[in-house]
């Protein structure tokens, strides 16, 4: 017969008195402890939680949802349960404080035989038997507070520190609250790598579903490692019956949400409550509760167009930042008042309320990154956003961007991160940077950046999508577009396709005598540029245009406007290459004196021509005054751009070259591999500028007498160059050219002519056959052919070069001569009697090497 309750009738009342319950039965659950994971993960989180609880009384797991929080308690609970450590063990869902009372009211039911209908009072009896006594039949006792989602909601309701009990709390929170005074904080994480695909393919092969290892670490990495993004897409796959690269494709999708590539909430793995989208929602609406009330969601928006990875922190507290801030604030919470006026420090508090929540992390000491989000929440985030509202968040970054972009980047680290920030941007919203028939400055400031931080190619391919873009958003005759085919151009130069460059230069003028006329800056900024180029193989005529350029620029732009001082360094380096290093020197130190007057003694341009002014002394004969130049040059740089900026690291070659210069080839080849050193740490062992210093270093080797070194080194050097920059490119040419001639050196002259020819064949196809580099390997051609025998052979070639290199150099130019006198010894040698001349220019006993294999960089 069951037992019943006994109804005690009085005037007006009738109340309840419940049975006495039968005294509990040891172990005992209260709650309902979440059924495990099918594909449950043994993490090293759960390794640290077990050390946290054996050293304390109570742990705390903090972290995003969506990280596993609940399955490592849940499986803390249900192995010291099993294990026969436990007599007791509560869940509870801490949603409120109310929650929490509750669960407490309910063990004490069970426990204690407490009255339900006081639960406030059943709670406080059932945490005072928690307390430790002396009693010999103490009880050893887990409690679960389950996704905390206050802290304040504990107060007055912590479990008691006990040597016979626990307290394991999971949160999304992690405010200064949950630490210390015994709370031992465990951040859960995301799934390592390993773990991530250890995960899907378990849950996958569980379906007889076996995926490619490469599809899997793709997908893992495309989730971003997040346990329970990756649970839902193991069931999306199963239920949608497709294969792991189509749902990448599918995910990889911008026009469509994310919830179309998770399951139907019906559906969800493992009792799961909610999808991957909607697991940060709450999350969120309690962040914008927190001060300063609603500036957490604006904030997000911002954070969620910028790089996952890493966000500076001057970018989310600058004017534009701060503008939408204000913008876009949310309602504030009941009782709290709302600013009008958003400053640094709420920006810094709504990344405070952020973090507390787990939607950031939030390190204010790494400035370059000092803002993370995880990329789904990030498309999460947009995907609530309307059209109108995306345009406007991506917008504000751009501006935020570009506000927090230094002029010079001193700081090569964040000059990294500001690049990564802008890569993100225009990877999410692309579209909304090309509004009010514009594109964004942060566009082309990313290039800039690019080039500046010594990565042409990169800068090359930049300003190629960038011309792409602009065509198809602002038509071809756009000025930005135009600017955009500049740049690109330019870059193509610097990165030695002078050719190339030069081609375009000359479309590009056409079009901009056109579109915009010539006197335009673009049209002058483009003259210049292509008479830049035309140095290579026409420098008379290079310095014809740069003199008819500077005419029209001090006539349009005035004799002080940058860009008609940047022409006057061009015609003096212009002079100078023609010879004339005096007069190069003279002229640079008279562009000094003005640049110093209209531009500063600090700015970049003012340091280069000190630099290019101490070069062409020294090659003038003032070696003292020029090494003396040179180090004050480094010593500002340093100051001024810092040690790791490519102008800075390039005054520290010149040093290294000109030390070499004034004979000591040993102190060269230390002060080479200092520079190389840094290079390989700032840039990378494959950047251009790193393989171009190593060239200098294989010099340096030979001049200092370690030729089997110095051959290796070539050897390494190309095999480098021929993977990284490819068999065209002009650095791949002139370490072949070297290489060839240091072999020849150690007596291998056949092998050397062979490599010439291959050289020789490849060089006419891309550089065409009068430029320098070509002209230089037929010189060295002609004459090995006459060391291996074949005399005749070498007059005939002599004969032809010398005939080019009059018509393009002229009679009287140092290379002319050179040629002239090498083709009278060989003349002598074939039969004819003329002595041998001493070496003269670049002869060096008949060896030319290009400037590139012997200058600093």
């Amino acid at each position: 017969m069951g037992t019943s309750s006994i109804a005690i009738g009085v005037v007006g009342k009738v109340t309840y008195q419940a049975p006495p319950r039968p005294p509990v039965r040891w172990p005992h659950q209260v709650g309902v402890v979440p059924r495990p994971s099918a594909c449950f993960q043994d993490r090293a989180t759960a390794h640290r939680l077990d050390q946290a609880m054996a050293e304390g009384d109570s742990a705390v797991l903090a972290g995003m949802g969506g990280v596993g929080k609940t399955q490592l308690a849940a499986h803390q609970a249900r192995t010291l349960l099993h294990s026969g450590q436990l007599d007791l063990l509560v869940w509870i869902t801490a949603a409120s404080r109310a929650a929490v009372v509750s669960g407490y009211a309910q063990a004490a039911v069970e426990v204690l035989g407490a009255d339900p209908t006081t639960p406030e009072t059943d709670a406080q009896a059932f945490l005072a038997w928690l307390e430790p006594r002396p009693a010999t039949d103490q009880r050893h006792w887990l409690v679960v507070l389950d996704d905390l989602a206050d802290p304040a909601d504990l107060r007055g309701l912590w479990p008691p520190a006990s040597p016979h009990g626990h307290t394991l709390v999971t949160t999304r929170r992690r405010d200064a609250a949950l630490t210390g005074g015994g709370l031992h904080l465990v951040p859960v994480g995301l799934f390592t790598a390993d773990e991530a695909v250890t995960y899907l393919s378990t849950a996958l092969a569980a379906h007889g579903r076996p995926e490619p290892a490469d599809q899997l670490a793709g997908l893992a990495e495309d989730l971003g490692h997040l346990p329970l993004a990756l649970s839902q897409a193991a069931v999306y796959l199963i239920d949608a019956a497709i294969d792991c690269a189509t749902y990448r494709t599918q995910l990889a999708d911008r026009a469509s949400m994310l919830t179309a590539v998770l399951p139907d909430p019906t559906v969800l793995p493992d009792d799961q409550p909610t999808t991957v989208a909607a697991a940060w929602s709450l999350s969120l609406q309690r962040a914008d509760q927190l001060r300063p009330a609603g500036l957490a969601s604006p904030m997000l928006q911002l954070a969620a167009m910028l790089d996952p990875n890493g966000i500076p922190g001057p970018v989310l507290e600058s004017p534009p930042a701060l503008a939408h801030l204000a913008q876009h604030r949310t309602a504030a919470a009941p009782g709290q008042a709302q600013a009008d006026q958003v400053a640094a420090p709420d920006a810094r508090g709504a990344l405070r309320a952020l973090y507390r929540l787990s939607l950031v992390d939030h390190t204010p000491g790494t400035l370059h990154e000092a803002v993370r989000v995880h990329q789904l929440l990030q498309r999460a985030v947009r995907d609530t956003l309307t059209p109108q509202e995306r345009d406007l968040a991506a917008r504000a970054a751009a501006d935020a961007l570009l506000d927090a972009w230094p002029d010079v980047e001193r700081d090569t680290a964040l000059a990294q991160a500001l690049r990564a920030n802008a890569d993100a941007l225009t990877h999410h919203a692309e579209d909304a940077l090309y509004q009010a028939d514009t594109a964004h400055p942060v566009l082309f400031r990313t290039g800039s950046s690019l080039g500046e931080a010594g990565q042409a190619k990169a800068a090359i391919d930049h300003y190629r999508h960038l011309v792409s873009a602009t065509q198809h958003h602002l038509g071809p005759d756009h000025p930005h577009t135009l600017t955009a085919r500049l740049n690109l151009a330019s870059w193509r130069g610097k990165a030695g396709d002078a050719a190339g460059a030069a081609a375009a230069f000359e479309h590009l003028l056409t079009d901009l005598l056109r579109v915009l006329g010539p006197d335009h800056p673009h049209t002058l900024s483009t003259r210049n540029n292509l008479a830049y180029c035309r140095q290579a193989w026409d420098p008379a005529g290079a310095a014809t245009a740069f003199e008819q350029l500077l005419t029209d620029q001090e006539r349009v732009l005035g004799p002080d406007d940058p860009h008609t001082l940047a022409t006057r360094n061009n015609l003096a380096s212009c002079h100078g290459e023609a010879g004339d290093a005096a007069g190069a020197a003279t002229a640079f130190e008279q562009l000094l004196t003005d640049q110093e007057r209209v531009l500063g003694p600090d700015h970049p341009d003012t340091l280069a021509t000190r630099h290019n002014l101490a070069s062409w002394r020294w090659d003038a004969g003032d070696v003292p005054g020029a090494a003396a130049a040179f180090e004050q040059v480094l010593s500002d740089r340093e100051r001024v751009l810092g040690p790791a900026h490519p102008d800075t690291r390039t005054t520290r070659a010149y040093l290294a070259y000109w030390r070499g210069e004034a004979g000591d080839a040993a102190g060269a080849v230390t002060a080479y591999e200092q520079v190389l050193a840094d290079r390989e740490r700032v840039l990378g062992p494959d950047h251009p500028d790193t393989l171009a210093t190593r060239l200098s270093l294989a010099y340096w080797r030979w001049e200092a007498g370690d030729s089997a070194g110095a051959i290796t080194a070539y050897e390494q050097l190309f095999s480098d160059q021929d993977r990284v920059l490819g068999p065209d490119h002009p650095d791949t040419h002139t370490t072949r050219a070297c290489l060839a001639s240091r072999r020849r050196a150690a007596g291998d002259t056949a092998g050397a002519v062979a490599d010439l020819e291959q050289l020789l064949t490849r060089q006419e196809r891309v550089l065409g056959p009068d430029h320098p580099d070509t002209h230089t390997t037929r010189h060295n051609l002609a004459s090995w052919r006459g060391e291996a025998g074949d005399a005749a052979g070498a007059v005939t070639a002599f004969e032809q070069l010398l005939a080019d290199r009059e018509r393009i150099q002229g009679p009287d130019h140092p290379d002319t001569l050179t040629a002239r006198n090498n083709l009278a010894y060989w003349r002598g040698k074939a039969g004819e009697a003329v002595a041998r001349p001493g070496p003269s220019c670049q002869n060096h006993g008949g060896v030319e090497l290009p400037p590139s294999a012997t200058s600093p960089e």
